[in-house]
């Protein structure tokens, strides 16, 4: 009788739970904290914790041991690297991927010039950005990867629409604190109306069923296709943590997953839910909260 005991001991299903600690960039909320967690945990029978902010900022804490995750989700190859300088990845794999937009209150100033906005593709959008009393909102360039894709779709918008000085008119400086939100809050800013319009990426849009401009692909970042011709044509400069100028340029707009190697609970239990992440049921979640499939190679592939 006690064999059986033990055996039941052994065998039932709460001994083979499995915990797994995801960071993600900030603007991955709803899929990662309603979709994706969620469904793993529920399958592998363990519990799922999630963080996210800014990516880099993420990756920098990530780098120097001052929090700790499985696995890391991160748009644009950069913050990426910040982790394979640490030597604390071998490889990233694309998961997903999804364009610039601009996001809009229908209830806030200009509501209604952005809705008609975005049945046009005549640039008004931009024009409404420069007006001196509109609330515009967006991340940081400094710590995130959206703060910088911003600044460059504004850039190329500015060549697009044949509109020198535009870009700067509107963002005023880089690091314009009028405009500069943590992002985690600048969705929650846009629906409650502190903000008139935010730069968001399509998919977190669209996960939150908020209205938005869509943009060309000459400037939302999303198509391989023009790279040379668009893209790479812009780029601006900001401070290192040393200092020192850092010149930037555009990376692919594509969510990468890796698994650390100080994976609190195992890299095989990270790698599983990449996997998941992977799989028709994990891609199927990105689909229903609007990201686009993933596109290109993985990093650093061998």
């Amino acid at each position: 009788m006690k064999y059986g005991i033990l055996a039941l001991m052994v065998c039932t299903p709460a001994v083979f739970a499995k915990d797994i600690r995801v960071t993600y960039a900030g603007s991955m909320g709803k899929v990662m904290d309603q979709g994706l967690g969620p469904a793993f945990s529920k399958a592998d029978n363990g519990e799922y914790q999630g963080q996210g902010q800014g990516a880099y900022g993420m990756a920098r804490l990530l780098a120097s041991h001052k929090i700790e995750a499985d696995v890391f989700v991160s748009i644009n190859p950069g913050p990426m690297q910040i982790l394979k300088d640490a030597g604390l990845i071998d490889d990233a794999v694309p998961v997903a991927s999804t364009s610039m937009v601009l996001a809009y209150n229908p209830k806030g100033k200009y509501g209604e010039q952005f809705a008609e906005a975005s049945k046009k593709n005549d640039g008004s959008w931009l024009n409404l950005l420069a007006k001196k009393d509109i609330s515009f909102g967006r991340t940081d360039p400094y710590v995130d990867p959206k703060g910088q894709n911003i600044v460059f779709t504004l850039m190329l918008a500015e060549k697009y629409y044949q509109q020198p000085g535009i870009a700067m008119k509107i963002l005023g400086s880089l690091q314009n604190p009028q405009q500069t939100n943590q992002e985690g809050g600048l969705l929650t800013r846009l629906e409650s109306g502190q903000v008139d319009a935010a730069a968001a990426y399509e998919s977190e849009i669209r996960s939150a069923h908020l209205p938005y401009v869509a943009l060309p692909d000459e400037i939302n970042l999303s198509n391989p296709a023009m790279e040379k011709q668009w893209y790479d044509t812009v780029s601006f400069t900001i401070k290192d943590s040393k200092g020192k100028d850092q010149v930037l340029h555009t990376q692919p707009m594509v969510f990468y997953a890796a698994v650390l190697k100080n994976a609190p609970n195992g890299v095989e239990q990270g790698k599983k839910f990449v996997k998941f992440m992977q799989s028709p049921q994990g891609q199927a979640l990105f689909k229903q909260y609007g990201y686009a499939e993933p596109k290109g190679d993985a990093l650093y592939a061998r």
